[in-house]
């Protein structure tokens, strides 16, 4: 399950922002996925309870956007949004595109409690 290893590089990252701004914890994380990433919304998010026990982020709430596909046709050059199982213009019906959107996994934002941390 490589959900599992995406959830623990996510958390690597959120720990550094956590240290980064000196938070206490995370209060809730939004991920924006595209249907061409490879992610399976729902096995990530089973991933994450298990990946996210004993961080900062234990009881921070996981919210998934999923975006859409979005393309540019090399040919035409107009930009539509398409069914991520159809990639082809919906202009012209050419093949030859570029992918714009719609294959991202982003940490789209982090909110964090902010009361300072004790250094002792």
């Amino acid at each position: 399950m490589h959900e599992l290893a995406i959830c623990l590089a996510l958390l690597d990252q959120v720990e550094g922002i956590v240290r980064e701004q000196q938070a206490k914890r995370v209060r809730g994380l939004v991920l924006r996925i595209g249907p061409l990433a490879g992610v399976e919304t729902e096995a990530l998010q089973r991933a994450y309870s298990v990946a996210s026990a004993g961080t900062s982020a234990a009881q921070a709430q996981l919210l998934i956007e999923r975006s859409s596909v979005r393309i540019r046709c090399l040919e035409c050059a107009v930009e539509t949004e398409v069914p991520g199982h159809r990639l082809l213009c919906g202009a012209c019906g050419s093949w030859h595109i570029r992918v714009v959107s719609g294959d991202e996994l982003l940490l789209v934002r982090v909110d964090l409690d902010r009361e300072l941390v004790d250094h002792v």
